[in-house]
């Protein structure tokens, strides 16, 4: 989808053009070409070949697959294997599948321009008060949006998480990144959310990962093919605010997360910085830039160089960034939480502290591993213990104390029970020697317990 195409061209193009390309392909997925389909006829089909091949041959990072994929299109081309693409967006949709067929570039897309792209751009150069406006409009559609950061908390155990779906560039992020930075200050550990993080900007990688180290370190390079140049990025040697350099650090990963975030979560990875949990992600490491073609209602993305990361030698284009704990995304973020208190809880050493701690794993592990009790012996706990009432209904047991709402209890073993509702209580149930339920003892997360005696049986 071409809102993950925004590991944008940050070498040679101006800003304003550039994103107007890029964030016109972000939404192209998302948004109709136009009030009616555009006509493509067997004159059309060859002049958008002509443009496209073009364009390719003259900035795909690899010259010989440009050229294999021109030949490929061209042949299917002559051999009438378009011919019944007979609207623009369906045969920009026939040739990003061809190409990336040969190289399997999954940045690489061609799409169809709406109507009002193709009036923007057959216009002249825009004056600079018309470029002016454009960025004061992307400025504030992008702020609107929070620079696409969605989450900053921070959970029991002064664990630190931060969720943001995008690096959008950092001379328009910078600010809300160090203000969630700063806010992260003092947690003990961290997550980075990178699970619907579809791309974005060197800039904003590099700013973040700065907060990550004490000194200078190399992060990755570029090569450019049009100028055969390599250009380095290095974290920086000041950050506003403290550091997080000794904080234990995850990052979450999905299949969708691509492009810019996979390069924050591989070059973490090769530094040995951090955690990688979730799946692997989806494989792009190539930078684009943003190509128009007006006159046919046609644009697309070509990616004009390749990441060299400095202790791999390579990168992740096509495999993915495979995480260091494997496990479903919509796991991931329950996982290295659990990681990360189990390893603060190795280094605590104030009781209030390790109790605290302690708390929060078993309620973790119980969520990550389901204990299941028999419907037997969770009926012969039912009845009237005071104030409180045990029962089951559909074979699992509630729980409720005087008027309060009912709650489902959760077993995180055959006699103690968790709830969805509340995370600071536990109820155990007290047998005998028989095995007979004789009180309830409810738990709670400062270290208080209570007690209830059973007083009389649920017929």
């Amino acid at each position: 989808m071409y809102q993950k195409d925004m590991y944008s061209n940050f070498v040679r193009t101006s800003m304003i053009v550039l994103a107007a390309i890029l964030l016109s392909l972000a939404t192209y997925a998302q948004q109709p070409a136009g009030p009616e389909p555009i006509a493509c006829d067997d004159a059309m089909r060859a002049e958008i070949v002509d443009s496209i091949t073009t364009a390719l041959n003259d900035y795909y990072v690899f010259p010989d697959v440009a050229k294999e994929m021109e030949q490929y299109v061209r042949k299917n081309l002559n051999q009438g294997k378009y011919k019944d693409y007979a609207t623009v967006a369906a045969f920009t949709e026939a040739l990003t599948n061809d190409l990336r067929e040969i190289c399997h570039d999954r940045h690489l897309r061609v799409g169809v321009m709406s109507p009002q792209e193709v009036a923007r751009y057959s216009q002249a150069e825009p004056t600079e008060a018309e470029k002016q406006k454009h960025r004061q409009e992307m400025r504030e559609r992008m702020a609107r949006d929070n620079y696409k950061f969605k989450k900053l908390e921070i959970m029991p155990g002064n664990v630190g998480y931060l969720k943001f779906n995008q690096f959008v560039d950092a001379s328009l992020a910078g600010p809300t990144a160090v203000a969630a930075m700063n806010f992260l200050a003092n947690c003990d550990a961290l997550i980075v959310d990178l699970r619907e993080n579809g791309g974005g900007s060197p800039s904003l990688i590099q700013l973040i990962t700065s907060y990550f180290f004490d000194e200078p370190v190399h992060l990755n390079s570029f090569y450019i093919r049009e100028t055969d140049s390599i250009k380095q990025f290095w974290t920086a040697s000041h950050v506003d605010g403290p550091r997080l350099s000794d904080v234990d650090l995850y990052v979450l990963t999905s299949d969708y997360t691509f492009s810019g975030a996979e390069e924050f979560s591989y070059n973490l990875k090769n530094l040995e910085r951090a955690t990688l949990v979730g799946e692997a992600t989806g494989g792009g490491a190539h930078p684009v830039d943003g190509h128009v073609f007006p006159n046919v209602h046609v644009k697309m993305a070509v990616p004009f160089g390749r990441a060299i990361n400095p202790i791999s030698g390579t990168n992740w284009e096509g495999a993915g960034v495979t995480p260091h704990i494997e496990i479903d995304a919509d796991k991931a973020l329950d996982k290295a939480y659990f990681e990360a208190l189990k390893k603060l809880r190795e280094d605590a050493k104030d009781p209030n502290q390790a109790f605290a701690l302690d708390w929060t794993v078993t309620g973790l592990d119980a969520k990550l591993n389901p204990v299941s009790v028999d419907p037997e012996l969770l009926a012969t706990y039912a009845g009237e213990y005071g104030e409180r009432r045990l029962w089951v209904e559909d074979g699992s047991l509630w729980y409720q104390r005087g008027d309060n709402p009912k709650m489902k209890a959760q077993p995180m073993s055959e006699t103690l029970f968790w709830f969805d509702e509340v995370d600071f209580f536990r109820l155990e149930v007290v047998t005998d020697m028989s095995g007979n339920p004789i009180r309830l003892v409810g738990h709670y997360d400062n270290g208080h317990t209570d007690e209830s005696p059973k007083s009389s049986t649920d017929s």
